[in-house]
């Protein structure tokens, strides 16, 4: 080890924001370089391999059984996923997980993983190139590349990460049941024909890893109380 990296090692020893910056940036590294290898793999070496030669079938399907009613529920859940819905709806979980725990360190987890989210989501984009399904579109398409779902991405990265923290506070199992949500929004990208299978999949496997790294740097060892607080409750 070099003297520059031992003094940095020691620094971050002593300095735990620095530390947790550290394993953050590092983390981030890491699941973008998986993000960008499988975007590799479906856009390259096996985009003409079962299942992928294939999964467009099923947008094809979708798109061709649509309805009325299923065209204005995937609208919604649609617009809930996208970059404003899911920064309003972050912002409003950041200062209402204040209030119930009444402390900081759960809003800044759910906050960590919005934004490991959305930054390796950018840079994936950046790298991979994919067209959209040659379906009808019933949204306007963004410039990014198609893969992976960045709808789908936000939504599991949200909802998982408000589920753990309800959870760590004594909230009973059915609170897992906001994982329906990032669900429904993957489900709406696909009958709208916005995205592939494996976009989806992967925006899924992005939201994951990101409450996971938020969850090991962010909250750590941190106690958690299993009994949500409630106003004006100490």
């Amino acid at each position: 080890m070099t003297a520059s990296a031992a003094g940095l090692q020691s620094h971050a020893t002593r300095h735990p924001a620095v530390r947790r910056t550290v394993w953050l940036v590092s983390g981030l590294v890491v699941i973008f370089a998986l993000l960008a290898f499988i975007g590799w793999l479906v856009t390259g070496s096996l985009a003409d391999d079962w299942p992928l030669r294939s999964e467009d079938g099923l947008d094809r399907f979708l798109a061709s059984h649509r309805t009325h009613v299923l065209n204005v529920a995937s609208g919604i859940f649609s617009t809930l996923g996208n970059t404003q819905s899911a920064i309003a709806l972050s912002a409003v979980v950041f200062f209402a997980i204040r209030v119930f725990t009444h402390r900081w360190i759960e809003s800044f987890f759910v906050a960590a993983a919005l934004v490991s989210e959305v930054s390796v989501f950018l840079l994936t984009t950046v790298v991979i190139e994919r067209a959209r399904p040659t379906v009808q579109h019933l949204d306007h398409a963004p410039p990014t590349s198609s893969f992976p779902s960045g709808h789908t991405a936000a939504a599991v990265a949200l909802y998982a990460a408000v589920a753990l923290v309800l959870w760590r506070h004594g909230a009973a199992w059915p609170v897992w049941l906001l994982l329906l949500m990032p669900c429904a929004v993957g489900f709406s990208r696909l009958y709208r024909g916005m995205h592939h299978p494996s976009d989806v999949l992967a925006g899924a496997l992005l939201g994951v890893l990101c409450v996971m790294l938020a969850q090991r740097v962010v909250l750590g060892d941190a106690p958690a109380s299993r009994t949500v607080t409630r106003p004006g409750r100490r």
